[in-house]
């Protein structure tokens, strides 16, 4: 909670830090270039089902799906999706430094970044990566996570990652107290998470892996309320936020009836998942250049060579997902009992292991069609996107992985409606607070786009 308030660190101002992801740039160069697909080195099409593989049977594979389901407008469809089996670590090293905890970011260079460098977590690395698969160097820091006696864990939990594209993929995000000194590589500085959280309002900056991290990260203990409770934040919206997060704020629903809401629609819900040869997947085609929606729509899976010089290894090929049509993603808050609450949405997509998830209020692509159509926008988008200006409480483009997806974007945004407006609410979706939010999350309910949300928020 002291690093959320802490917007300045004796080692380096924000200032500062923008400076040196600048200067990042131009001391790592980097290229990458579009190949066509059926070019990419180390990877082919299997010639049984056409799937997209490595040549070590490692990373990831693109293979097809077919998907049923009695939730939403569309019964069936089919598509690619990426299986990644293994769980990678994203992992940020800590240390408190006169009274304040500290967390070591690092400037790292991704292949599918709008922004070419951007603020990550210590670790991001997937088993592959970290056992040494590609034959190069192993990732800095990386024993701080798998090193018991290295590091104390403060967050360790188990994350799914975005449903819409892995079928079922999880990472582990981590945050481990240091023992002793810890040595600051070039690419490397400590900031407090209030410094994090100020870079967050510029676009890009921020990786979603440092997003999402930051988002599991508890500001108050398990159980705190008023009595026992730090000082809160000198911000009216940074306030509310805190007392949401309290035990002592009234909800409107309890903890088991939101549980057994999730419940419920776990069991009236169908979500049948069928793996299919990716060749045969319906209204999508391959040449030569790219896996392609037959419509123009969605992604596109395309090929990329890569050239970096701060990365394990120097020179590589790869698959990316590229997007079609930039996202959405947005929160309702609204003061219930007088207690902020967020709009929670049970999510379904055919990467979710038990059905559904929890996700934002909004979660959505607007193409270049639908923005100007504003009947096609899935419920209570309209809220979200013509929001008057003193009803937003958080706006910025975001990044999505640049591992595995090439210039994804989504809008972020937080919307706070009056208390006395009512939102028209299918059993779809239901108010908690921050803490019951948290609670969810920390069990792994939340998916992640909701978290990557709840990172961007700043208590000052």
């Amino acid at each position: 909670m002291r690093s959320a308030m802490t917007d300045a660190s004796p080692f380096h101002s924000t200032g500062e830090v923008l400076d040196w992801l600048s200067s990042r740039n131009a001391a790592s160069p980097f290229s990458v270039e579009p190949i066509p697909l059926e070019c990419v080195d180390g990877w082919s099409f299997e010639e049984s089902t056409g799937n997209l593989v490595h040549k070590s049977g490692k990373f990831f594979r693109v293979e097809g799906i077919r998907v049923e389901t009695n939730a939403g407008p569309v019964a069936r469809w089919e598509q690619p999706i990426i299986d990644q089996p293994e769980i990678g670590i994203l992992g940020i090293v800590a240390k408190e430094f006169d009274g304040v905890l500290h967390f070591l970011m690092q400037a790292k260079m991704e292949p599918g970044n709008p922004s070419p460098v951007q603020l990550t977590p210590t670790v991001q690395a997937t088993r592959s990566n970290y056992t040494q698969v590609h034959q190069g160097s192993r990732p800095p820091y990386v024993d701080y996570f798998l090193d018991l006696t290295r590091a104390t864990r403060l967050v360790d939990q188990l994350q799914f990652e975005q449903a819409s594209a892995f079928l079922g993929k999880r990472n582990r995000n981590m945050v481990v107290l240091a023992a002793g000194g810890v040595p600051v590589l070039d690419n490397f500085r400590w900031l407090t998470m209030g410094q994090v959280k100020q870079l967050l309002r510029i676009p890009n900056l921020v990786s979603m892996e440092a997003r999402t991290v930051l988002s599991c990260i508890p500001l108050v203990a398990n159980g705190c309320d008023s009595a026992s409770a730090p000082p809160a934040p000198a911000g009216e919206f940074g306030r509310a936020l805190f007392e949401s997060m309290l035990e002592c704020g009234q909800a409107m629903h309890g903890d088991d009836e939101v549980l057994s809401w999730l419940a419920d629609l776990r069991c009236r819900y169908e979500l049948r998942i069928e793996r299919v040869p990716l060749r045969t997947v319906d209204a999508w085609s391959r040449d030569r250049f790219a896996i392609a929606h037959d419509g123009g729509r969605y992604f596109s899976v395309v090929g990329a060579r890569v050239e970096a010089t701060s990365r394990e290894v120097a020179r590589w090929d790869q698959p990316l997902v590229k997007s079609v049509e930039k996202g959405l993603i947005g929160f309702l808050i609204k003061r219930i009992h007088g207690v902020l609450h967020f709009l929670i949405q049970a999510k379904v997509e055919p990467g979710n292991v038990d059905i559904l998830s929890v996700g934002p209020t909004v979660q959505c692509v607007l193409g270049a069609e639908s923005v100007s159509d504003p009947a096609s926008w899935p419920p209570l988008a309209d809220l979200v996107v013509g929001a008057p200006a003193e009803r937003v409480r958080y706006s910025c483009t975001q990044a999505e992985e640049g591992g595995r997806f090439y210039h994804v974007e989504n809008e972020y945004r937080v919307v706070e409606l009056p208390a006395d407006e009512d939102a028209q609410l299918s059993d779809g979706y239901c108010w908690v607070t921050l803490r019951q939010l948290n609670d969810l999350l920390r069990h792994g309910y939340v998916n992640i786009e909701a978290r990557n949300l709840l990172g961007c928020l700043s208590l000052i």
